[in-house]
């Protein structure tokens, strides 16, 4: 549905986007992770065909997005900060909307707004930001969109509305097949939201996977010796992310398939081993460590 080929952005001396590689399946949530000035927000305007590519290429149904009205009739993007024209309410923007996308639907759009008791015709501008947030995302879902991609959506609204919104939007993508992309820091939220997963980090892709699949592939281990093997013996042949100790216990962080890494440990007579689930969160901290993003503890005097 949506898939960009070396795709490349510049601002000057710094390079955004750099060669990214992405494929977005219909009908599918897909978040984009990656830490601050990975460029994810540039990645996602040039999806919605706000900035023109300097390089590569991004389409929807194999169709090109940049200046093509056919393909951005489909398609939707809500930035992190909403845009608004001045001294407009909800009613005018509505009007607006249903003049440029053909698939308006009024009575969605009356609904939504009687379901949230917003007002339509007070100014939007007098709105706060989870409100204006809030109206964005009912102008959006009232467009009936075939591809909709959103920068930090939730980020403002009430865990009430956060949790409806949600809701909506997993019941657009199984009643029409909608194709959401995501972008969103909150990766506690994108774990109980998202099928896929990519990752950025200085501008390209590391990965992206199958959520389920990413998490079966790297282990939190735990495990105890009564004789402690050499550390170059315990982790020879592993695809090791992270190591520590903790007293007598030691704790791994192992990329690869399970039951091969727990027959290797094993193989030490460990007198205690446990494999423990790791969240979304770990697995961005201990992939981005791998690939030199690493948190350190700051102290400060």
């Amino acid at each position: 549905m949506i898939e960009t080929n070396e795709l490349t952005k510049r601002f000057g001396d710094v390079q955004a986007v750099n060669r990214v590689s992405v494929h977005v399946q219909k009908g599918s949530i897909y978040g984009l992770l990656g830490s601050n000035g990975a460029g994810k927000s540039t990645l996602l305007k040039l999806l919605a065909g706000i900035y023109r590519a300097d390089g590569g290429s991004a389409t929807v149904d194999g169709q090109p997005v940049y200046e093509t009205p056919k393909t951005k009739a489909r398609t939707l993007f809500i930035s992190d900060q909403p845009y608004f024209f001045n001294q407009t309410s909800l009613d005018d923007m509505a009007g607006f909307y249903s003049g440029i996308y053909p698939g308006w639907n009024q009575k969605r759009y009356e609904q939504l707004t009687g379901h949230f008791e917003i007002d339509k015709n007070r100014k939007l501008t007098q709105f706060s930001k989870g409100m204006q947030r809030l109206a964005a995302m009912i102008l959006t879902i009232s467009s009936m969109p075939d591809v909709l991609i959103l920068d930090e959506p939730f980020d403002g609204l009430d865990p009430v509305v956060r949790h409806q919104m949600k809701n909506i939007l997993l019941q657009e993508v199984a009643d029409r097949s909608l194709t959401l992309m995501v972008s969103s820091h909150n990766l506690r939220e994108m774990e109980d939201f998202c099928d896929y997963v990519g990752v950025m980090h200085q501008g390209g892709i590391l990965f992206e996977r199958d959520l389920d699949d990413l998490k079966s592939d790297i282990h939190k281990i735990q495990i105890a010796f009564r004789q402690p093997p050499g550390h170059d013996k315990l982790i020879e042949g592993l695809d090791l992310l992270h190591h520590e100790k903790r007293g007598s216990m030691q704790m791994l962080i192992v990329r690869g398939d399970k039951d091969e890494v727990v027959s290797h440990i094993n193989a030490f007579d460990p007198a205690i081993l446990d494999v423990l689930p790791l969240t979304l969160e770990e697995v961005f901290h201990y992939e981005l460590g791998g690939a030199g993003y690493e948190i350190r503890n700051l102290i400060i005097e």
